[in-house]
Formats: structure tokens, sequence, C-alpha cells
């Protein structure tokens, strides 16, 4: 198995061989159980359905208990397909930990940025802003000009302006295992990851 679900703890720092001090986050991955197995023939593709983050059935919907009973999983809060990736053949109901990776592994992972809420252009876009000259005494974070002036008459779509900033998809590509500790199933990644503290985040094996 090429892939994880597991939840961000936070971020460290260590020492690599040469003694010099390297970022890293520490990622606490599964365990995981698979609760189902898709196939070409019945679904219309190949993919394992895996489990993370045990939860009280009395806290799970009654459709969604039915579901992990019948793979033999305890209820949990978040569910995801790998799909499109090197699989091993699991099984329903089959524990997966950290040590499915070693160190040296470069992975992608992804995760949920942090929430900015409402931003201006400058904050989230980065523009520069305007002057205070000729008279300008209030428009050093303003985007200026939107519009397509007579013609077309209208903001075109796409057009960067102020708006909700963070809370979305986002995967860090490219990041190395500096260290996997399988007693308590936590995964060192060199680099940031996002997300906040205890957010969920999904690793794979990258494959480029």
């Amino acid at each position: 198995m090429s892939g994880i679900l597991g939840k961000k703890l936070g971020m460290t720092s260590i020492y690599d061989d040469k003694g010099k001090v390297i970022p890293c986050t520490v990622i606490e991955a599964g365990p995981c159980f698979v609760s189902q197995v898709m196939t070409v023939e019945k679904n219309g593709y190949a993919a394992y359905q895996v489990s993370f983050d045990e939860k009280k059935e009395k806290r799970t919907p009654k459709p969604q208990v039915g579901h992990f009973k019948k793979a033999g999983v305890k209820p949990a809060y978040l569910v995801s397909e790998f799909r499109d990736i090197i699989l091993s053949d699991l099984k329903i109901g089959d524990e997966i930990k950290a040590d499915v990776f070693k160190e040296g592994d470069i992975v992608d992972v992804t995760g949920t940025s942090k929430g900015k809420g409402f931003m201006g252009v400058v904050r989230r876009h980065h523009f520069g802003g305007g002057s205070r000259t000729h008279g300008q005494s209030d428009r050093q974070r303003a985007p200026g000009s939107v519009g397509g002036s007579s013609f077309p008459s209208r903001t075109f779509k796409g057009t960067r302006m102020a708006g909700r900033m963070g809370g979305e998809q986002v995967t860090a590509k490219k990041l190395r295992i500096v260290k996997v500790i399988p007693d308590s199933n936590l995964l060192v990644v060199l680099g940031a990851i996002p997300g906040t503290k205890n957010s969920y985040v999904k690793v794979v094996i990258n494959k480029d």
C-alpha cells in the first residue's frame, strides 16, 4: 500500500547527518482500516476505501454504521479512497499502519489549508496598492480599476479581487520522509504541510 490517512500533529526540528537543523512536520499516520474494495467489474474502477480516526457508534449516521459493520471495522470520522496508485492485495478489514513507508520515501501530502477569512487584494494576491500622491489619501490597499470601460462594460471572470482566503485543498509535493516511528504510527516529513494542528491529511507516494 502506498498511501495512508493521518493527522497533522505539528512541527518540530531535528538534526540531519551533517548536524544541520531541519524543520519537519509530525504526522500521526494510521492505524487505518480498509472499509471497502472497489473493482472494475462492480464499480468501474479499482480503489481502496480507507477509514481513519475511530468514533463512537452513537455519533455515526445509521447508514454509515451499517456500512462499517458490513466491513467489520469500527466507525470513523474520515473515509477516503485511494485509486490510480500502486495498490497491494488488501482485503476488507485489513489494517494499514505507518510502517508501509520507509525513511527516504518521497511523498505528496494533501490537506485543507488554514482559513484566513475575508482578505483584501494586498494580502490575498500580493497587490502593491496605490500611492498617496495627487490627493489620494485612502488608496494604499485598494485594488484599482476592475471594469472594462465602455466596452464590454463589465468585470471579467477571474479578476483578482478581495474575498475569502484559505480553507482550500492543497497538496505539498515531493516531501521526504526523514523518520518513521512504527510503534507510535508517526511519520516525520521534511518541511511544512497544509492545515492546522490536528487537521486530517492524506499521504501518498509521489509518482513523478
